[in-house]
């Protein structure tokens, strides 16, 4: 076997060195250089490794599948001999096996069953970098039975783009090893981003443009299989040089299908593999010398809050694009087309985000309840957990029964922690087993591992997926998913003993997968078509012409977080009946008194709910006078203050006092009772004066007086008459309203006449404010306004009795004001009551 063309050769002996000294490593090498394959082979003559077998982890099944046969290749077997691999639903493993390629998952399970990895000496764990949750776990768990049970296990963490520095820190400071490799040169063009939503349309134009100016095979890298799709029919649709065949690459096609994307093109045939991150890493494909780069991928994101997943399309890293530039450079000098300016190349991240921050964790709390650790902070992580995303992930387990009260695995939770699969689907298909309807169990089960097997136009409903599962009724496939779903439920019919002819009754689909997704139980929005109401109180919607629209009740299995209302891709209807059975314990009795905005009014009702969703409810004729006060309060606050029965005598009080506290009137810390400050603690002051009143309409009755009064300690308002009175005596004995509400209040509006004689201004709040008088004229007209009326008589008060006299001759206009008697009458009945005789 010659190894030497392959730069990863010229370490290999430092690697033997650095694990025959110690535990562990870590490798970096450029893509292209023979790691995946000769490492592995490499270790397989050291002596520690005894008869153990080596463990080879790849993030995916395809990249798993190819590494095994490439190294099976290279000794002249197949799988199966001394190199093999396990993945999902399938394994080429024999007797004779020492190397297994696996993907994590498989690790993690083989951990959880045998912590000591008995008969294993080494794990490798290549293309770390892509940091996939499983491969975190896996090293953590690694990290903890090699410090614990197995001081003998080596472990080595290979990556081309990685920070190998944190890696190592990580292990406890052991050896970095790093390969300069010898990849053919790349050239790099930047292009023009495309328009958004254009992608497609400018992938086609590089896609003809290289076919034309360059030799050789063709790998475009897309997010995901719609924009595959999409560029796979604008290619098909143009003119395409004679001998070239297009050949999609994407997690569901069928295995056939995928391995005939990665085998070598035919003599004279070239060959345009449309990709999505699975051609990343790991795989080379025979002949490809020309990437272009779309420069985007889809990454889960998990919303705590919501318990809910979306995928977004995001940018891809630097890392990423350094791995994908690697695939023109394998075999021969190569080029690579980025359809981003070169501007933006700084701009991009240095790496992926690790899938830890931002992934569902419910199926990595249950893992590592089994483990025995129940918190994640004593294992060793590059990124630690987020803590409100774990949080969420254990109370979903509670639900599921899998956790007890104490956070400890229960034996639901033993059982559904060895099925492999989600916990909500292991939750799920126990559960069916239990209830006699296990076959119809693993049927969803299987159709839910999967991506969606009906293409094109669908409908939400479950229940078609199950009659074509069976074959029972017609529409586009997709074949590789409806495959690996009818094998997925034949292993877990398998798994629990279920006859494989027992199937039940799709109708019953709903209840079970409300045992799955008991928080996105989902119950139609009053007079709504199309428009549901999850437990969670998330929002969720469908199209008005989905069978599903009209449903009453819906077990949601798959909805996105986007948006105030997501979209519902699966479900099944179940009725009120199964859901009072399946959550009777659940549901809770609450006694309702709340403020009704569109009968402005209280009502009180008795209502069974279920977290968000409410099942039934009734009026409530008893309800406790304090509760409804308070939701009548609650209701003036909508409603605003304005609403009370304010009279303006006691806007004028309400004046007074905002006064004194303007002032601090006596040190006393007088309240606030302004509008602001009166909202504000409705709920507080009005209550107690609500008794008998639910309606706005029965405002009227209210004796707000008493309930502003309440407002002030009894020593504040006896303060409040003696220095802010509402009324003041005038030198003729008027006793005159003053105006506090006005602007510059406090104002007295008097006739000039009855202040004869008097030349200081009325003050209030013991003499600090001068009262701002308004001087009328005998019809009641304002001449003047003045807080200075010593200053009046002295002044323009000669030009207004000049002005006034002629026009009021009856009354009197004293030349020396302050020398007149005030008076209110006219000089005639001045001088008539001066001539009646006194007794």
């Amino acid at each position: 076997m010659d190894i030497s063309p392959l730069p990863v050769a010229e370490v290999l002996s430092r690697l033997r060195q650095v694990l025959r000294e110690g535990r562990a490593a870590v490798l970096e090498a450029p893509p292209g250089a023979g790691k995946t394959t000769l490492v592995p082979l490499a270790l397989l003559d050291e002596p520690w490794r005894g008869d153990g077998t080596i463990l080879v982890l790849e993030p995916r099944r395809l990249a798993a599948k190819a590494a095994a046969r490439r190294m099976a290749a290279l000794k002249g077997e197949t799988p199966g001999e001394t190199v093999g691999f396990r993945v999902r639903l399938e394994s080429a493993v024999g007797p004779r096996t020492r190397i297994e390629v696996v993907t994590e998952g498989i690790l993690t399970r083989r951990l959880l069953d045998d912590p000591s990895l008995e008969g294993v000496a080494a794990v490798i764990f290549d293309e770390f970098h892509e940091r996939s949750i499983q491969a975190d776990l896996g090293l953590a768990l690694c990290l903890e039975v090699q410090a614990a049970l197995r001081d003998d296990l080596r472990l080595v963490v290979m990556s081309a783009t990685l920070d190998g520095a944190a890696v190592a820190r990580l292990m406890g400071g052991v050896a970095e090893i790093r390969c300069e490799g010898r990849m053919h040169p790349v050239a790099v063009h930047h292009l023009d981003r495309p328009a958004t939503r254009n992608l497609e349309g400018a992938m086609a134009t590089a896609v003809r443009q290289a076919l034309r100016d360059e030799m050789g095979s063709l790998l475009a890298f897309l997010p995901g299989e719609r924009e595959i799709r999409r560029v796979q029919a604008l290619l098909e649709e143009g003119d395409l040089p004679e001998g070239v065949r297009i050949a999609p690459l994407y997690g569901a096609l069928s295995p056939a299908e995928q391995d005939a994307a990665i085998r070598p093109a035919a003599d004279g045939v070239r060959k345009v593999v449309l990709a999505t991150d699975i051609a990343e890493t790991s795989l080379t494909i025979e002949g490809v010398r020309v990437v272009i780069d779309g420069g985007l991928r889809r990454a889960p994101r998990f919303d705590p809050r919501s318990g809910l997943s979306r995928l977004e399309t995001v940018r891809i890293s630097k890392a990423s694009a350094e791995q994908r530039r690697g695939r023109a450079g394998r075999l021969e000098p190569g080029i690579c087309f980025r359809l981003w300016p070169a501007a933006e190349q700084a701009a991009l991240a240095p790496f992926d985000r690790p899938e830890i921050l931002d992934a569902d964790l419910a199926p990595l709390a249950l893992d590592l309840a089994r483990w025995g650790a129940a918190n994640p902070g004593g294992l060793a992580w590059l990124d630690p957990p987020p803590a409100a995303a774990f949080a969420q992930a254990r109370d979903l387990l509670a639900d599921l029964e899998a956790l007890d009260g104490d956070g400890r695995l229960t034996s639901q939770g033993e059982s559904m922690a060895g099925m492999a699969v989600h916990p909500r689907l292991a939750h799920m298909v126990l559960a069916g087993k239990e209830k006699g309807m296990g076959g119809l169990a693993c049927d969803l089960a299987a159709l839910l591992e999967e991506r969606d097997i009906l293409a094109g136009g669908r409908d939400a409903d479950l229940r078609h997926r199950l009659e074509v599962l069976h074959g029972e009724g017609r529409a586009e496939v997709h074949r590789g998913a409806l495959q690996r779903a009818r094998a997925a439920s034949e292993v877990w019919r398998g798994r629990l003993r279920i006859d494989g002819r027992s199937t039940g009754c799709a109708d019953a689909a709903g209840g079970l997968l409300a045992l799955a997704f008991p928080d996105r139980l989902a119950q139609r929005r009053p007079g709504g078509i199309g428009r549901f109401l999850m437990r969670n109180g998330r929002g969720a919607r469908l199209s008005e012409t989905d069978p599903l629209a009209a449903a009453d009740w819906l077990a949601v299995a798959d909805v996105d977080a986007a948006g105030p209302e997501g979209r519902i891709f699966l479900a099944a209807p179940l009725a009120l009946t199964e859901v009072e059975d399946l959550f009777g314990p659940d549901i809770g009795e609450e006694a309702v008194v709340e403020w009704d905005v569109r009968e402005e009014a209280v009502l009180s009702r008795r209502r069974r709910r279920l977290g968000a969703l409410v099942l039934d409810e009734g009026p409530w004729d008893r309800a406790p006078k304090d509760r409804i006060a308070a939701a009548m309060a609650e209701g003036v606050g909508q409603l605003g203050i304005d609403v009370l029965p304010w009279t303006p005598e006691l806007r004028q009080w309400q004046a007074r006092v905002a006064l004194m506290r303007r002032l601090d009137h006596g040190g006393k810390g007088w309240p606030d009772i302004s509008d602001v400050a009166l909202a504000t603690g409705v709920g507080v002051w009005l209550p107690p004066f609500l008794e008998g009143i639910a309606r706005r309409s029965q405002l009227g009755r209210l004796d707000l007086r008493a309930a502003l009064e309440s407002l002030l300690p009894w020593d504040l308002r006896s303060l409040l008459d003696d220095a802010a009175p509402s009324h003041l005596t005038v030198p003729t004995g008027s006793r005159i309203l003053l105006d506090y509400t006005a602007d510059g209040g406090p104002v007295l509006a008097v006739r000039l006449q009855e202040m004869l004689g008097q030349a200081d201004t009325p003050r209030v709040a013991g003499g600090a404010v001068p009262v701002l008088l308004h001087l009328l004229s005998p019809a009641g007209r304002p001449l003047q306004a003045t807080r200075d009326l010593a200053g009046f008589w002295k002044g323009s008060y000669a030009a207004v009795k000049a002005e006034m006299k002629g026009r009021y001759p009856k009354h009197p206009w004293p030349d020396d004001p302050l020398a007149a008697a005030p008076t209110r009458l006219t000089k005639r009945r001045m001088a008539h009551n001066a001539t009646r005789p006194r007794h």
